[in-house]
C-alpha cells in the first residue's frame, strides 16, 4: 500500500467536513472517527512501505515507514481519534464543522511530515503544518487577542523554520538530493549546515528555549487543538525530525552535545515555570516544553530510540491531560486554578486525570516512569552530573504534576457548577488513560527487549535517587498548591514572551508590511505601468478604429447608396434613351436616304455636279 495515502485520507476528509457545514456533533464524531480509524489501519499496515513521485529528473518526493516513523505514523492518529471526538462533542458549536476537519487536515500534515523521507516533503508536511496551527490557534477569531496570538505562534516558528529551508539547500548543493539516504555522504560543511539548521527548525517547532513562550499564545486555540498539538502533531514534529535524522547528523562536531543542552535548559526552565504557572493550560504548555527537552536530552545522549518511546508515552498522558483541563475549565468558566477543584463533583473525570498527572510525574509503574528512567540512564551514560540534572527536571516534573492535579481536582464544596461533560467525552478522555495504563508494560523485561530499540544500561543509585526526587517532588507540589496563586516573573518565561516579541515576532511582522509594501509599490510597479500602457494603446486603436475604419466603412457605404439613387434617378433614362435615340436618327436617316435613291439617272448627275462643285469651292476657300 502507498504511504501517500496516510497522508490524503485526513487531509482530503478535513477539507470536505470543513464545508460541509455539518451541525450534528454526533455526526461529526462518527465522521471523524470513521475517518481516523481508516487511517489508524492503514498506518498498521503500511509499516515498511516506501513510495517515490518524481516532480522532474532532479527533484523526487519520496516517502518511506521505517520502524521509527512507522511507530510515529500509528501513535498519530491514535491519539488523535479520541482528541477529535472529544472536540466534536464538547467545543463550542459555532464553526464546529470546520474546526474538525482543520484537525483531520492538522493529522494529514503531520502524517507528511512523518512518512516523509526526503527534506523537500519534509518541508511541504512542515509548513502545511504551521499553516494550519495557525487556523486552529486563531479559531475563535472573533475574540480579542486570537488572530494576534495565531500570528506570534506561526511567526515565531516560521522564523525556525529557515533552520530547515536552510538544510535542504545545504543538501541540494552538497549532494543534488533531498533525499535523507544521500545525507550522511555530504561535505562536512553542508552536513554542518543541514544539522544546525535543523536543530533550529526541531527546536522553535518543539518549544525549547529560546522559543518555549509561543506555546503559552497557542493556548488561545480550542483545548482540543491544544491537546493534539502538544501531544502528537506540531510540537511532537521538532523531536521526531531529530530522532529520524540523529544517524547522519550525530557525527557533527558539537551538534549532540548542543541538542542536549538545548533539551536539558528547557527541561528545567520549564519546570519552574510549569510550578508557578496559575493557568492551566499554560501549566501544561511549559510542561509539554520540558518533557520535550528530556526528549532533546536522550537524542543528544545517542539513544533516539529512548527518545521516541518517551515521545509515545508523552503523547497519550499529554492529550489526557489537556482534555480534563478542558472539562474543568469549562465547569468553572475559567482556567485559573484557584477557581477549579472538582474532585467531588466529577470523580470519574478526577480519577483519569489523576492517572495523567502520575505519568506525568514520573511515577512507577506507569510506562512513562520507565522512559522518564531510559532518559536519565541515557544522560548517566554520559557523565553523572547531567543525570543528576535531568533527576532535577523529573523532581520538577512531579511537582507540577501534583500541583495541577491537587487544584483543579481537590475536593472543594465552594466549587463553581457546571454542566457535567458527556458521555462521549468521558470516553475519549478514558480511552487515553486506558493507553496510558498499558505502557506500563514497558516495565517488563521481555517487553522492552523486544522493542528492538537501544537502551543504556541503567545503574541502580540513578533509579533510587530518581525516585526518591520524585517523592520530594510530589511533596513540593502539595505545599505548592496550598500557597494558590503565586505572582512571580518566572511563571511568565522571566519575560522571554516580551523578548520574542520585540526581537522575532514585530519585526517579522513590520517586515512582512514592509515587503508587502515594496512588492505593491515598485515590484509590481512595472506589470502596472505595462497594462496601463497596454489598455491606453487598446483605448487608442479603438478610437482610430472608430474614427477612420469604422466611418471609412460608412461612408463608403453611404457613398455607394447615393450612386444607387443617382442610378436610378438619372442612369436608367439615359440608358434607355440612348439606344432608343440611336434607333430614332437612324429611322430618318433612311428616310432622307430613300429620299435620294429615286432611279432616275439625271437626278444622281445633278448630284454628282453638285457634290464636285461643293468640293472646288471648299478646295478654293481652304486655299
Amino acid at each position: 500500500m502507498t504511504p501517500w495515502l496516510l497522508a490524503l485520507l485526513p487531509a482530503v476528509a478535513g477539507a470536505l467536513v470543513a464545508v460541509s457545514g455539518l451541525r450534528s456533533r454526533a455526526g461529526l464524531a462518527v465522521t471523524a472517527a470513521g475517518v481516523l480509524a481508516a487511517t489508524l489501519a492503514l498506518a498498521v499496515e503500511a509499516s515498511g512501505a516506501r513510495a517515490a513521485l518524481a516532480w522532474s529528473d532532479t527533484l523526487v518526493l519520496s516517502a518511506a515507514l521505517p520502524p521509527m516513523a512507522a511507530a510515529v505514523a500509528v501513535l498519530v492518529p491514535a491519539v488523535a481519534l479520541p482528541v477529535t471526538v472529544w472536540a466534536a462533542l464538547h467545543e463550542e458549536a459555532e464553526g464546529l464543522a470546520r474546526l474538525v476537519g482543520l484537525l483531520l487536515a492538522f493529522t494529514g500534515g503531520m502524517l507528511l511530515l512523518v512518512i516523509a523521507a526526503d527534506l523537500l516533503t519534509l518541508l511541504m508536511g512542515w509548513e502545511l503544518v504551521g499553516a494550519l496551527s495557525w487556523a486552529l490557534i486563531a479559531h475563535h477569531w472573533r475574540e480579542p487577542g486570537n488572530p494576534a496570538s495565531g500570528l506570534y505562534a506561526f511567526v515565531v516558528t516560521r522564523f525556525g523554520d529557515l533552520g530547515l529551508f536552510a538544510a535542504a539547500m545545504a543538501a541540494f548543493a552538497g549532494a543534488g538530493t533531498f533525499a535523507y539516504d544521500g545525507l550522511a555522504a555530504l561535505p562536512p560543511e553542508a552536513k554542518a549546515v543541514a544539522a544546525w539548521g535543523v536543530l533550529l527548525s526541531a527546536a522553535a517547532k518543539a518549544g525549547q528555549v529560546p522559543f518555549a513562550p509561543w506555546l503559552f499564545r497557542a493556548m488561545a486555540g480550542p483545548t482540543a487543538v491544544s491537546a493534539l498539538l502538544h501531544a502528537a502533531t506540531m510540537v511532537a514534529a521538532g523531536a521526531y525530525v531529530l530522532i529520524r535524522l540523529h544517524d547522519p547528523f550525530a557525527e557533527v562536531p558539537g551538534w549532540s552535545g548542543a541538542v542536549l543542552g538545548v533539551g536539558l535548559t528547557t527541561a528545567l526552565a520549564g519546570g519552574v515555570v510549569a510550578c508557578l504557572q496559575i493557568h492551566a493550560k499554560k501549566l501544561l504548555a511549559a510542561s509539554t516544553s520540558a518533557q520535550y527537552g528530556l526528549m532533546f536530552v536522550a537524542v543528544g545522549a545517542g539513544y533516539p530510540g529512548v527518545a521516541l518511546l518517551h515521545l509515545i508515552a508523552h503523547a497519550c498522558f499529554k492529550a489526557l491531560l489537556f482534555l480534563t483541563a478542558g472539562m474543568a475549565g469549562k465547569r468553572a468558566g475559567s482556567y485559573a486554578l484557584d477557581r477549579m477543584g472538582f474532585g467531588a463533583a466529577l470523580p470519574g473525570t478526577a480519577a483519569l486525570a489523576a492517572i495523567g498527572a502520575l505519568a506525568l510525574a514520573g511515577v512507577p509503574p506507569l510506562g512513562a516512569a520507565w522512559t522518564k528512567e531510559e532518559v536519565i540512564a541515557a544522560a548517566g551514560h554520559l557523565s553523572p552530573w547531567l543525570a543528576g540534572a535531568v533527576m532535577l527536571a523529573g523532581a520538577l516534573s512531579a511537582a507540577y504534576a501534583a500541583r495541577l492535579h491537587v487544584m483543579a481536582w481537590a475536593r472543594r464544596d465552594d466549587a463553581p457548577d457546571g454542566p457535567a461533560p458527556a458521555r462521549g467525552e468521558v470516553a475519549a478522555v478514558a480511552l487515553l488513560a486506558a493507553a496510558t495504563v498499558a505502557l506500563s508494560l514497558l516495565w517488563l523485561p521481555p517487553v522492552a527487549e523486544a522493542l528492538g530499540v537501544p537502551l543504556p544500561p541503567g545503574k541502580a543509585w540513578e533509579t533510587a535517587a530518581s525516585l526518591l526526587l520524585v517523592a520530594a517532588g510530589l511533596l513540593a507540589g502539595r505545599l505548592l498548591a496550598r500557597r494558590g496563586r503565586i505572582d512571580s516573573p518566572a511563571a511568565d518565561w522571566l519575560g522571554l514572551p516580551t523578548l520574542l516579541d520585540q526581537a522575532v515576532a514585530r519585526p517579522f511582522a513590520r517586515l512582512s508590511t514592509a515587503a508587502g509594501w515594496l512588492d505593491d509599490r515598485v515590484l509590481d510597479a512595472l506589470p502596472r505601468g505595462v497594462t496601463r500602457l497596454a489598455a491606453a494603446v487598446r483605448r487608442t486603436l479603438a478610437a482610430g478604429d472608430r474614427r477612420v475604419v469604422d466611418r471609412g466603412v460608412a461612408l463608403t457605404a453611404a457613398f455607394g447608396a447615393w450612386l444607387a439613387r443617382m442610378g436610378d434617378r438619372v442612369g436608367e433614362p439615359v440608358s434607355d434613351g440612348l439606344p432608343e435615340g440611336a434607333a430614332r436618327l437612324a429611322a430618318l436617316a433612311g428616310d432622307d436616304v430613300r429620299r435620294l435613291q429615286s432611279g432616275l439617272s439625271h437626278h444622281y448627275y445633278t448630284l454628282l455636279v453638285a457634290g464636285a462643285g461643293a468640293l472646288v469651292l471648299v478646295l478654293i476657300l481652304v486655299s
